[in-house]
């Protein structure tokens, strides 16, 4: 089933999506002049940490396809998938324990915590996604506190995990953290943009999918922001309706999206966060970070 999951052979497609945490792990340590193996251990976990909460999401959102393949739930059933994300999960603890070969055990104890801080932050913020669902509006404040827990809780971590394996101080610690979270929310932006106006070869996912389960993403929070207006009142109608959209709901609501500039908001809205990360002192983990959202580097 985890071969599944990860796309190794025989259950290809090859896309394994993009790696981002443990290169950020890696990056961050080696940066600041630690060895590599030193934060190999912290890199394969969070690696294994990011794709357990995969599993689970996959469930809740119901969705059927990752990366190209059937989600694991959709292959093998609910409980089989739970069971493999619970696996996962501990996996990705075992992972870490193993970075004291390397890394003053103290500081290892640290990097558990540290994980298992973010674990609980992270089931924070599915539990408000699971709860805006059922929520007539949501504003831009809940809705950038939730994607803080769920989605830029991790990136946060994982700049942190590599900065305790490089033995950083509680300063550098603390900012490469920033960097981190800052990356997450233009990450999770940049997602949701993704998932309205992007093709499913493209992502590996079902296209619109979020919107279908009315699900709060920012272009559509973002429009329900704007004054009234016959673009908002369809969005707003959609999602009250207090059930799955089905094709035609979600291509007029895409329509009054791009009616009402929501596309161009997220990019805003990305720039906005871009800023933190282009004071990040690393080079490498900076050039990283803004190649993966397809910008160039400041020179």
């Amino acid at each position: 089933m985890l071969l599944r999951h990860f796309g190794y052979p025989p259950y290809g497609p090859a896309r394994r999506g993009k790696r981002l945490r443990p290169q950020m792990v890696m990056r961050v340590a080696v940066g600041e002049g630690a060895p590599l193996e030193h934060s190999l251990d912290a890199a394969v976990a969070v690696e294994i940490f990011h794709n357990y909460s995969l599993v689970h999401d996959d469930i809740e959102d119901r969705d059927e396809l990752r990366h190209g393949r059937r989600t694991l739930w959709s292959a093998y059933g609910i409980g089989a998938a739970i069971t493999a994300g619970d696996a996962m999960c501990a996996l990705s603890f075992l992972s870490l324990e193993h970075a004291a070969r390397y890394v003053d055990p103290r500081r290892v104890l640290a990097m558990l915590a540290l994980l298992h801080e973010a674990h609980a932050i992270m089931c924070d913020g599915q539990a408000l996604d699971l709860h805006f669902e059922s929520e007539g509006r949501v504003d831009l404040g809940g809705y950038y506190r939730m994607i803080g827990c769920k989605t830029a809780q991790l990136f946060d971590a994982s700049c942190r995990l590599g900065a305790y394996a490089a033995a950083c101080n509680g300063g550098q610690i603390k900012a490469y953290g920033g960097v981190g979270r800052a990356y997450g929310m233009a990450f999770q932006i940049r997602d949701d943009v993704a998932g309205i106006w992007s093709t499913v070869d493209e992502t590996g996912k079902t296209v619109a999918s979020d919107i279908a389960r009315r699900k709060w993403t920012f272009p559509v929070v973002w429009a329900l922001s704007q004054p009234p207006s016959d673009a908002c009142r369809t969005i707003a109608g959609a999602y009250a309706l207090g059930k799955p959209l089905d094709d035609d709901a979600v291509a007029r609501i895409v329509l009054a999206l791009d009616e009402l500039g929501a596309r161009e908001a997220a990019d805003a809205a990305v720039a906005e966060h871009l800023a933190v990360i282009e004071t990040c002192s690393n080079e490498d983990l900076r050039d990283y970070l803004l190649g993966t959202l397809g910008l160039a580097p400041a020179r």
